[in-house]
């Protein structure tokens, strides 16, 4: 009788396996592996080698506390000389005296998770059994049979690989670039992912059943939604928007996810003070990415919280232009989400590609704050009945907003606005740092015939019979454009346009006013106001009325998000008609620098001076800069200024860096002093590979 097989030693090879399953960039201290593809190990015996025909091997692969082969956690795979496609199948690669070379395939639609395997090795009657170690297996991009797959390689890289990206925040008329390092091959950044997922209370009441549903991708992001707010679990992020952050960290302050995922584990898994929604949406790029799912960060413009579902927002003012209280309908000035792309097998042919997915808490879908995911297409073909939360989504790019202007005398005037909600629909270009414009994926052209298939289909869909009041008829419009030079410490112009395009004179009464407000809409105080009681508009012509903005009056009351809200209200003393323009302005902040000292060298010293001119007329104190890189710096790096920085002066540090990694890489930075915060700014590097 042979003599038993002793395993001295398994190699995982997890440079080797990591490189060809796109993990690399998470190191190589773990083996991570896609679902879907064949991965190798090395065994090592010792008192013999393997003998075909003599030795029978067998894996036995497991994930979840409570595995089973039922749930499709636990798989026993006898050793074969050929893989099997789309199955646990285990097949000898190469047999060189002591050394066994097996390839492992894992099926498309396997659970992901961490997974312990071990060797059963037998020779007649006799059998023993060794532990291999652990791999992780994620979803896999790469793999045409897998529910994730995307064609195209340059997004695969994109979406999946690329660990920095751009938000893009500031109003649709200044759109603001901002930076984040979503850093999701980073050190304990997917352990921090893999506890996310244990720590869901879909987990906790059921983890066979939970463990069981990680093949779909579906489960997952609607599990990410819901973990990475706080509201309802132990989830990442605590959400706040009330300026009150000195119990925690203002959401304006992070520039990327891994200082955030880093914190949620190390106190156990306790909420990060504090988020708002590109927060909770760039943290969830971060979660499905370093899972292997393709996502990206969106943002929309004028985005509507309809709180009754009935696709209308419902304004209500005063005569000069107030909110009143019972107001509940809002227009956020922005919202960010995160597309994931999926296919949707639950919802039958058509529905598959990018899926919505919102972690920001709004409202509850069945019993939970999570949104999603709801196919793109379902929300611009008005399919409210698709799963998951699409008459949501839809009213946030497609609602109609009724203006209710309350006169003196108790009557109420009425104006419509069918195209305020839902503009400039933006995420980072493919490759580079460009802004996209996809509003075209979400919805038809405004008074389209296809729009209005769409709006008369949603409205039946909804149960109501909804009005429809397009355009105005009356000959008069009324919008406000902004200037040059609209920069922090600076004063400038704003301007109401009115044209009359009638044939008869007017006398009007011009209300016109800014005040800081933040990005979900919320008002401050009034900054400027001009009250024009007679103002004469001749026919067929066009007036512009200048409003001047002071930084004395708004600096002092702008909020982080660096908004004032512009309102002026148009009352046509002879029909006594009332028009209405809205605009946000964005008061920029002044560039962050970064100059590169030395040549970009992987595993070699880099410095980075990094400078700021203070804008303002009076000094800042209290300048501290932050700084971020995925494969440039470990963590989080905070400089501080032990001095004020005076007017037209420069706030300046330099930072070291040794890049760890090959290509092209992004440092992200953040400054903050007692005036100008969340003045954000980035540089890319390319790094090149180290000599051989």
């Amino acid at each position: 009788m042979a003599e038993d097989l002793v395993l001295e030693s398994c190699d995982l090879d997890c440079s080797s396996n990591n490189r060809s399953h796109h993990t690399a960039d998470a190191g190589c201290t773990k083996l991570i592996v896609r679902r879907g593809q064949a991965f190798h190990v090395k065994l090592h015996f010792s008192t013999r080698g393997y003998e075909e025909g003599v030795d029978n091997l067998a894996i036995n692969v497991e994930t979840g506390p409570q595995p089973s082969q039922e749930c499709g956690t636990q798989a026993h795979i006898p050793v074969s000389d050929s893989l099997q496609e789309g199955a646990w199948s285990a097949a000898v690669s190469s047999n060189d005296g002591n050394e066994l070379v097996l390839s492992i395939n894992s099926p498309p639609d396997a659970p992901i998770g961490s997974y312990n395997f071990s060797l059963e090795a037998s020779t007649g009657y006799q059998g023993t059994s060794f532990h291999l170690g652990t791999f992780i297996l994620l979803f896999n991009p790469w793999c045409p049979e897998d529910t994730v797959y995307i064609e195209n390689e340059d997004q695969r890289t994109e979406y999946v690989v690329t660990q920095y990206g751009i938000i893009f925040q500031g109003t649709k008329n200044s759109i603001n670039s901002v930076p984040w390092n979503f850093g999701q091959f980073e050190d304990g950044i997917l352990e921090a992912c893999l506890q996310l997922l244990d720590t869901n209370p879909k987990f906790v009441r059921d983890s066979s059943r939970d463990c069981s549903r990680r093949n779909d991708p579906v489960y997952i992001s609607r599990v990410v939604s819901a973990m990475v707010n706080c509201n309802d679990d132990r989830g990442v992020l605590y959400g706040r928007w009330d300026n009150q952050y000195d119990d925690g960290i203002s959401p304006m302050f992070w520039i990327g996810s891994v200082d955030i995922l880093r914190r949620w584990r190390k106190f156990g898994c306790q909420a990060v003070r504090y988020g708002q929604c590109w927060v909770f949406a760039a943290v969830a790029c971060s979660v499905l990415r370093c899972l292997g799912i393709p996502s990206r960060v969106i943002t929309n413009y004028y985005s509507a919280h309809d709180t009754n579902s009935n696709l209308l927002i419902e304004q209500y003012l005063d005569e000069q232009g107030n909110k009143q209280k019972k107001q509940k309908d809002m227009i956020w000035n922005f919202h960010c989400w995160i597309e994931a792309w999926m296919a949707r097998p639950d919802l039958g042919g058509g529905y598959d590609g990018w899926q919505v997915v919102d972690p920001t808490p709004q409202e509850k879908s069945e019993g939970v704050y999570c949104c999603g995911p709801a196919p793109v297409i379902a929300i611009k073909e008005g399919d409210l009945g698709m799963k998951y939360d699409v008459p949501f989504i839809f009213a946030e790019v497609n609602a109609d907003v009724i203006y209710y202007v309350e006169q003196k005398d108790g009557t109420v005037k009425q104006t419509v606005s069918t195209f305020q909600v839902g503009q400039n629909i933006s995420t980072k270009a493919v490759g580079r740092d460009n802004r996209e414009d996809i509003t075209h994926n979400y919805k038809y052209p405004e008074g389209s015939e296809d729009e209005r298939r769409v709006f008369e289909k949603a409205n039946k869909l909804s149960g109501l019979e909804k009005e429809e009041e397009r355009g105005d008829a009356s000959g008069i419009t009324i919008k406000i454009k902004g200037s040059e030079g609209m920069n922090k410490g600076s004063d400038f112009d704003v301007f109401a346009v009115i044209n009359n395009g009638t044939e008869q004179d007017k006398e009007c009464r011009l209300m016109f006013c800014g005040r800081t407000a933040s990005y979900t809409g919320d008002v401050g105080p009034q900054c400027a106001m001009k009250d024009l009681l007679n103002l004469k508009l001749e026919a067929q012509s066009e007036k512009k009325v200048p409003l001047r903005l002071n930084y004395e009056q708004y600096g002092c009351n702008l909020t982080e998000d660096n908004l004032i809200k512009m309102m002026a209200l148009l009352h046509d003393y002879s029909t006594k008609d009332i028009y209405l323009a809205t605009r946000d302005i964005y008061v920029k902040n002044p560039d962050i620098k970064v100059k590169v000292m030395g040549e970009p060298m992987q595993n070699r010293k880099l410095v980075a001076e990094i400078s700021l001119k203070n804008p303002l007329n009076e000094p800042i104190t209290g300048c501290s800069f932050s700084v971020e890189g995925a494969g440039l710096i470990e963590g989080l790096l905070e400089k501080t200024l032990d001095c004020p920085v005076e007017p037209g002066q420069d706030a300046k540090v330099r930072v070291d860096l040794r890049p760890q990694q090959a290509g092209l890489r992004k440092l992200v930075v953040d400054f903050e002093s007692d005036r100008l915060k969340a003045v954000k700014g980035h540089r890319n590097i390319i790094i090149a590979p180290q000599p051989k």
